[in-house]
């Protein structure tokens, strides 16, 4: 009888250890799936960090209520758990492109989650407290909670998400809260009521998760059709982002978390815009680095330029590199230039590989996404822009995409005096991109430079020495009437600053 309840003790506590892993999941699940749609990965974690947490805080002050049948209570309110966080992703996805209120949705799962995992563990306290002595059993039960924290820490990021996927990662999770609670119904039948119907519902809600978790591929691909309105051809979840490209009868596009990067309609404008102002204005220019830009159309236009002997790219995401190095499509745009002899590519951290730099290079690209949140936004800071001058040679120029003088002008013109702080000597310019309208760019150089745009390349489709000259002048709307911030990592005043100018203008 003692090793039966033995037996039933330590059963319990590994459900502490399934709710708890699984509940960080769902918590985890919940953070990137927004920072994939939202944006601003800080303020998405923060704001469902503390949702949550409330929500379980109101779930153990509502398990007071629960006077009778705690084990029952118990397996119910676990199935439950694994309905609402196992489908959760799923649905989330599904109506962001129906919902206009689509925090609203996002927060109530979260704290309906919430609270019914609060609810689980004082609810497992009161079911054990006549069987464990007080100190052990609060070891116990806090000991398994914080292991499974642990535990769903160390592997979302390493395995779920590369391996699984937001939606498989949720399902998964959801089954195993299914699969635990089945267990219990059926190893307790003798001691609740209504135990055979239990485990008909874990069963019944198994086999659904399991359709889904086969099926999760057809369900996103259905999302991301009503939010995209080419045809998807690609589709992928980096740990870092989400990656789609769609295909119409004119163009290629490529979106990275909904928001898209280029179309192959006019990708030249941007490209051939970025590298050869600055790359024209150098003699012989022979080491080029490259901070993002992983699709490789930058390098494309770098590798036009016969004296250059080397070209290192540091992008973080791997998956990028990847993809546009081995599809015969996506290389046959850029020109295989990620696979030509001459070229370096490392995927790691572009301010931490920066840091740790020791070369000098005769130009440096970079090509990094919008300054949309606080861990983009480090990337455009003083303190990146000093590393970035010692990574230059005396008479090296670099040139930063800087978003958009006509949307963003305090953004653009941040990125400039920023650069300016940091001992730098700039040139700003401008040109239209039909896909982003008016985009900017900004060059920067140690030492102030005598010789401008020297030589440009044969068979560019876009820019020419008129053209070049035109790019330079600025009209009155694009430019900032008003003193402006320096952009540092402990104020990122650049991140408010593009947040207020283009949320302003999707709003229109």
């Amino acid at each position: 009888m003692e090793r039966k309840e033995s037996s039933a003790q330590w059963l319990l506590l590994v459900a502490v250890l399934i709710i708890a892993t699984c509940g960080l999941i769902y918590e985890l699940v919940a953070g990137t799936l927004a920072s994939y749609l939202l944006g601003d990965s800080i303020t998405q974690f923060s704001t469902i960090i503390g949702v949550y947490l409330f929500s379980m805080g109101i779930g153990s002050f509502l398990s007071k209520y629960f006077s009778k049948n705690l084990l029952h209570w118990f397996i119910r309110i676990e199935l439950l758990v694994g309905l609402v966080g196992g489908f959760s992703a799923a649905i989330l996805f599904i109506v962001f492109p129906m919902a206009a209120s689509f925090r609203i949705i996002l927060y109530a799962l979260v704290s309906i989650t919430g609270i019914l995992v609060g609810l689980e563990i004082p609810l497992l306290m009161r079911i054990l407290k006549d069987k464990v002595e007080f100190k052990d059993l609060v070891s116990r039960v806090f000991s398994f909670d914080y292991i499974g924290a642990l535990l769903a820490s160390l592997i979302f990021p390493l395995l779920l998400v590369p391996h699984l996927g937001l939606i498989r990662t949720a399902l998964f999770f959801g089954m195993m809260n299914l699969g635990i609670g089945w267990y219990l119904a059926f190893y307790f039948s003798r001691e609740i009521k209504g135990g055979v119907r239990l485990q008909a519902i874990a069963i019944f809600l198994l086999f659904a998760e399991l359709i889904a978790f086969v099926f999760s591929d057809r369900i996103m691909a259905f999302s991301e059709t009503m939010i995209f309105n080419d045809q998807i051809v690609y589709s992928t979840s980096s740990p870092y982002q989400r990656i789609v490209i769609t295909r119409n009868k004119r163009e290629l596009r490529l979106f990275l978390n909904g928001n898209l990067q280029f179309s192959t309609a006019d990708e030249y404008r941007y490209h051939e815009a970025l590298v050869h102002p600055t790359l024209s204005s150098i003699n012989n220019p022979q080491k080029v680095l490259v901070l993002g830009g992983g699709d490789g159309l930058a390098l494309r236009e770098i590798l036009r330029y016969p004296s250059v002997e080397k070209v290192v790219l540091v992008d973080l995401d791997a998956a990028i590199t990847k993809l546009f190095s081995t599809q015969e499509m996506l290389k046959t745009i850029n020109h295989s230039s990620l696979v030509n002899k001459k070229v370096q590519v490392y995927n790691a951290d572009a301010f931490i590989w920066l840091r740790d730099n020791k070369e000098q290079f005769d130009a440096v690209i970079i090509d990094f996404p919008d300054p949309s949140s606080f861990s983009i936004g480090k990337l455009y800071s003083n303190i990146f822009y000093r590393m970035l001058k010692h990574a230059m040679k005396p008479d090296g120029i670099a040139v930063v995409q800087s978003t958009s003088p006509y949307v963003a002008p305090k953004s653009f013109w941040c990125i400039d005096s920023t650069l300016r702080s940091s001992g730098m000597y700039t040139k700003a310019y401008h040109n239209m991109v039909p896909s982003f309208g008016e985009w900017g760019y900004i060059i920067a150089s140690p030492t102030e430079q005598q010789q401008w745009f020297a030589y440009l390349p044969d068979s560019l489709k876009y820019l020419n020495a008129a053209t070049l000259e035109q790019m330079f002048v600025f009209p009155e709307d694009m430019k900032a009437h008003q003193p402006l911030e320096t952009n540092k990592l402990n104020n990122q005043a650049l991140v408010n600053y593009f947040e207020e100018e283009w949320g302003k203008y999707l709003e229109q």
